[in-house]
């Protein structure tokens, strides 16, 4: 009966030895016995660690100590050399007293299952997209290194405060419809780097589930197509342009045939209270396309600065002038306040006028959308800081949360739905850039908005607007 336990004892697979409290090898079957040339009475940590005192994290100690199995993994080398993996498992052995009087350990080669799982991290975290797994509060389980480097080390944060900078989860979630029906959802986001840069990406999902199908977590994986976005063809663009400002022409169109009707009528009755009201409402539309056109010329192509000197409050003054029947219609006080006695200013006036009316009417438009307060004002402040020139748009309207702050200068991307064209805060940047100045936001939600546009005196060195998307 002996030999024939021995013989099940030396068929079985992997490495099998029993151990006593010594470390002492009390018996090994056949294969260990080939690859690693030990034999009974031999020293475990000699045989295939080349130790020469027993490890410091011992599976067969602390099994001697408390009874308990023990599971871990470990790098043995054979006698040929040659390193190995194994996944070692113990477990005590007891005489009728119940007292552990040796322990056997086996050993499992997992070498080439280690080797495959190392690859696969390698593809995980190689792999040119951004890749996430989440669970189903959106929190980052895991990540790969291309997500990691734009993004940071994100792990246990939710997906939606990482890479959106939301308070909440979005609301067309792909990975919240993975979870709901266990299908593959694919969506395109703008999501937005560590450094601030805007990232066009392509989302695609797949579930991960557990042995029984259970749905555990769901991989995210996006690609970067923000290039392919800035590739897209100018003469597709203006398409865009020209279809998404025809309806705002065409209520244009109606404004001036109204006031030309006004403006006749008043001629032929001699009212000239009807008369001045009819060409203020001619000289508002025809402002409005005018705005409405330039935007669109900045947009399509390089246009050079035409510098000149200005005064920098006479332009203020004359944007307020320029909106102040607006402002009249939609029931918001709106103001200039200059700084007296400003030097002039080297840059081009028609430009700087575009980019402070797209800013004004920015902010009147966000008081009009706001109904949370009854009185609704706007203010161009115009003043030195240092050797800049700053304007400062001031209103009291809706506000903007983080993630149309960092939206907001994108070309197309507009919060006004139908009625915006997305153009005025792009060509807006456009041109403070063209003149080496900056503009920033500084907004909070339902409480108002500041933009602050600082110009510099010294004539950058490349002074033309330059044509396509913003810098990211």
């Amino acid at each position: 009966m002996e030999d024939v336990y021995r013989r099940y004892f030396d068929a079985l697979p992997g490495y099998v030895s029993v151990q006593d409290r010594a470390h002492r090898l009390l018996s090994v079957n056949q294969r260990f016995a080939e690859d690693f040339g030990a034999e009974a009475g031999g020293l475990c940590y000699r045989v295939y660690k080349h130790g020469t005192v027993p490890c410091a994290k011992c599976p067969v100690g602390d099994t001697f100590r408390d009874g308990e199995p023990r599971t871990r993994e470990e790098i043995l080398r054979r006698r040929d050399g040659t390193e190995m993996r194994v996944l070692i498992r113990t477990s005590p052995v007891r005489d009728a007293s119940g007292a552990i009087v040796s322990v056997v350990k086996t050993a499992t080669d997992i070498t080439e299952i280690k080797r495959l799982q190392l690859r696969c991290r390698t593809l995980f975290e190689e792999v040119p997209c951004y890749i996430s797994v989440q669970d189903r509060n959106r929190r980052i389980l895991e990540a790969n290194r291309r997500f990691r480097d734009d993004f940071g080390d994100a792990l246990e944060g939710h997906c939606y405060e990482v890479y959106k900078h939301r308070t909440e989860p979005c609301l067309m979630c792909p990975v919240s419809m993975t979870f709901e029906d266990g299908e593959s959802h694919v969506s395109e986001e703008i999501v937005t780097a560590r450094d601030g840069r805007h990232i066009n990406v392509l989302v695609y999902t797949a579930a991960i589930r557990d042995p029984n199908g259970e749905i555990t977590s769901v991989m995210e994986m996006s690609t970067n197509i923000t290039e392919l976005r800035r590739l897209e063809s100018q003469l597709a663009s203006l398409g865009l342009v020209v279809g998404s400002i025809s309806h705002g022409i065409k209520g244009l169109l109606n404004g001036l045939n109204g006031g030309i009707y006004l403006v006749e009528t008043g001629f032929g009755k001699d009212d000239s209270e009807r008369v001045r009201r009819g060409w203020e409402m001619v000289r508002r539309n025809i402002e409005r396309i005018r705005s409405m056109v330039l935007n669109v010329l900045y947009y399509a192509k390089d246009r050079e600065l035409q510098r000149e000197a200005i005064d920098p409050g006479a332009l203020a003054r004359d944007v307020i002038e320029v909106l102040s029947r607006r402002a009249v219609d939609l029931g918001v006080t709106l103001e200039a306040r200059v700084e007296e006695a400003l030097a002039p200013l080297d840059a081009d006036p028609r430009a700087l006028h575009s980019l402070l009316v797209n800013l004004v009417e920015n902010s009147l438009d966000a008081c009009r959308t706001d109904a949370a307060r009854p009185d609704h004002h706007v203010s161009l402040d115009v003043h030195r800081d240092g050797d800049d020139v700053l304007f400062e748009v001031v209103d009291n309207g809706i506000g903007m949360d983080q993630e149309t702050r960092e939206r907001a200068f994108s070309a197309f991307f507009s919060s006004k739905g139908t009625e915006g064209t997305g153009l005025g805060l792009f060509v807006a940047q456009k041109i403070a850039a063209a003149h080496g100045g900056t503009i920033t936001i500084d907004s909070t939600l339902h409480v108002g908005t500041r933009f602050r546009v600082r110009i510099p005196p010294v004539k950058p060195a490349a002074s033309s607007l330059p044509p396509g998307d913003p810098p990211g």
